[in-house]
């Protein structure tokens, strides 16, 4: 930026100086930014309360999670059941049209033997959708650390 501090023959300059205006713009620019309030502004929200589940396993139309924990017990959506319990349940769901995922969820410090019993009981079952989940917690497993 090209400053000029008048003409030789000592005659006044005409030009303004914007230099003290641009800096007294640039702070009162700042002290209004940093004055702004801040948004708090909040929406209220009634959030539904949980409910204890219950222990009687229901078949999902879409989806259904066996999960075998590191005690060895069998969990259907969340509830206990039994070899038994799991067959019928198996066998209902084969009978919904269309039939429903199931995704079976062992745990790592689980019996491998009670988790093949489970695979034997699914296998006979003839389900057709089948999948494990949470296999991407084990995919350091084995691994040096």
């Amino acid at each position: 930026m090209a400053m000029s501090g008048g003409k030789d023959d000592g005659s006044p300059m005409m030009e303004m100086n914007t230099t003290p205006l641009i800096d007294v713009m640039l702070v009162l620019l700042i002290m209004f930014i940093i004055t702004i309030p801040v948004a708090t502004h909040s929406v209220n929200v009634n959030l539904p309360q949980a409910s204890p589940p219950t222990n009687n396993p229901v078949v999902d139309p879409v989806k259904n999670k066996l999960i075998l924990t590191q005690d060895n017990q069998v969990l259907w959506n969340g509830s206990p059941v039994t070899d038994g319990n799991l067959v019928s349940l198996l066998q209902a769901t084969k009978a919904m049209s269309p039939e429903p995922e199931l995704q079976f969820q062992p745990d790592g410090a689980s019996s491998y033997e009670r988790a093949n019993q489970l695979l034997k009981i699914i296998t006979e079952s003839k389900v057709t959708k089948f999948g494990f989940v949470g296999n991407e917690g084990y995919a350091t497993f084995g691994k040096a650390q």
